[in-house]
């Protein structure tokens, strides 16, 4: 099956199964079948099974899937090992806090911080020197990063992408509330939302109250 024919919903359950798988490998599961696995994640064999079938076959008949296997051929097809040159913009409290992620751990590799406030310039997060975003276009042209994080306001969010894919950049995780329509080809956005997030939270506690009213 061709990547175009996977879902959306099949792609967004691969992080899941990966993280999951991980945590059986640290505590010694060799190999755990599909129902095992579906009663841990919270959904179905079959579910399971498909989805992992839009790769190809993992499982053996009366065997199961190995743990650190069926892991590692995940890893490839989210390309952990991708190690993909990224840059941050925005180096405030959101952009400290994401910059600190192992960024490593998921197919990239941060780079460079850039921020607009020259009062940032030259302190550091982590082991990264805060740079002012007038050195992003001399910067990208030496060590050529391939995607961004975006941490910065809604309104300079359009202008900057496009600032950036001028600059090679040819994907963006974005957490500016404003919503990438990029029109370019090869060019990737994964939209981040948390006040979206923590709304769905709040609509099942909401649900919790209704129920328990009835």
């Amino acid at each position: 099956m061709s990547k175009n024919a996977i879902s959306n919903s099949v792609i967004r359950r691969l992080p899941r199964y990966y993280r999951f798988l991980g945590e059986l490998e640290k505590k010694g599961c060799v190999r755990i079948s599909s129902r095992e696995l579906s009663e841990k994640m919270g959904l179905t064999a079959s579910q399971i099974r498909q989805d992992l079938n839009c790769f190809g076959g993992f499982g053996q008949q009366g065997y199961g899937y190995n743990v650190k296997e069926l892991r590692g051929v995940i890893g490839n097809i989210l390309g952990v090992k991708m190690n993909t040159p990224t840059i941050l913009l925005g180096a405030g409290n959101l952009g400290k806090a994401i910059a600190t992620i192992d960024f490593c751990k998921r197919g990239f590799n941060l780079i460079g911080i850039f921020d607009v406030n020259p009062e940032l310039t030259g302190k550091t997060i982590g082991n990264l020197e805060i740079r002012n975003t007038t050195e992003l276009e001399s910067f990208c042209e030496e060590y050529k990063p391939i995607a961004a994080v975006l941490c910065i306001p809604k309104a300079s969010a359009p202008e900057t992408a496009e600032r950036l894919i001028s600059y090679g950049i040819r994907a963006f995780w974005n957490f500016s509330h404003y919503d990438l329509s990029i029109t370019h080809n090869n060019v990737i956005v994964e939209n981040v939302h948390l006040g979206d997030s923590l709304l769905t939270l709040s609509y099942g506690l909401n649900s919790l109250e209704y129920d328990s009213e009835e």
